[in-house]
């Protein structure tokens, strides 16, 4: 079952630029930067509330954040629900008709499973699910 929004994934190509900008113009809780070498990625963590947000930096011209920057620009990338259990989640959604990317949950950022919905089934809207560890 989703709980919550999680975070929102927003496509940068500075990530030093942007993090200043949330950082010290906007004054949100800076919480640090995550490197995912097998997703091509370097991320930088927000708090604002409940909520994260996630500036996501390719790092490979081959990533896929680097071809959706080439084809969509920067900007908002993605939305992410928490859920308990990602993989029913993601199993009740797909029977539900429900078109994903991830046939079943992978590593993502912060140590948490992740699997994406395909926005051709979600009204255009890059969908996560988001499973973090168990505290």
């Amino acid at each position: 079952m989703i709980r919550k929004i999680d975070h929102v994934g927003i496509a940068v190509q500075d990530l030093e630029k942007q993090t200043a900008f949330y950082r010290d113009v906007l004054g949100l809780e800076f919480e640090g930067f995550e490197d995912l070498p097998e997703r091509g990625l370097r991320v930088a963590v927000f708090r604002v509330g409940d909520v994260h947000i996630e500036l996501l930096q390719p790092t490979t011209p081959d990533s896929t954040m680097a071809k959706f920057i080439e084809k969509s620009g920067e900007g908002i990338h993605h939305l992410a629900f928490a859920v308990d259990d990602a993989t029913s989640e993601l199993e009740r959604l797909t029977g539900a008709g429900v078109q994903t990317i991830d046939a079943q949950p992978r590593p993502g950022a912060g140590g948490a499973k992740v699997a994406f919905l395909h926005p051709k089934s979600t009204f255009r809207v890059l969908m996560e699910l988001c499973e973090h560890p168990k505290s």
